[in-house]
């Protein structure tokens, strides 16, 4: 039971690391485009910031799932890395199919896949809302600084 949790531990903290290095790649990004992003047209490059944004996400919350995914299969949970990056996927989403289950002796690494899929989808929800209302406040802050 305690080497799940540590290990499980190690796991969340490995994604939650991931996730940080992303979110903070994608904040020097938007630094970075702010004088793009600041002129004229705004609703075009707010929508394109969006879908940029929502495929940054998929892919950092991808690289938590195949953390999740490798740790199963080198522990040889999974006779497959298919089967492996399945169930991290379903538990990673909290889907929980239940179709495929760990082996009694991993059990809670399936529950704490899916508290950090849950912690990682309300942290970057509540990043991709921040990002937007900033840069939307900035062009409102330029357009009113114009007239």
């Amino acid at each position: 039971m305690f080497i799940q949790i540590a290990l499980g531990s190690v796991l969340l903290f490995v994604s939650i690391m991931i996730a940080g290095a992303s979110f903070w790649l994608m904040e020097v990004s938007l630094v970075r485009m702010r004088p793009w992003l600041i002129r004229p047209p705004h609703r075009p490059k707010l929508m394109l910031m969006l879908c940029i944004a929502a495929v940054w996400i998929l892919a950092q919350m991808t690289a938590g799932v195949w953390v999740w995914a490798l740790t199963l299969m080198a522990l040889d949970v999974f006779e497959t890395l298919e089967l492996s990056v399945y169930f991290a996927l379903v538990a990673f989403t909290t889907l929980g199919f239940g179709d495929v289950l760990l082996p009694v002796e991993w059990r809670l690494l399936g529950g704490m896949a899916a508290a950090n899929g849950l912690l990682n989808i309300g942290l970057v929800t509540a990043l991709l809302v921040e990002a937007l209302r900033q840069i939307r406040l900035q062009q409102i802050a330029v357009a009113d600084d114009d007239t």
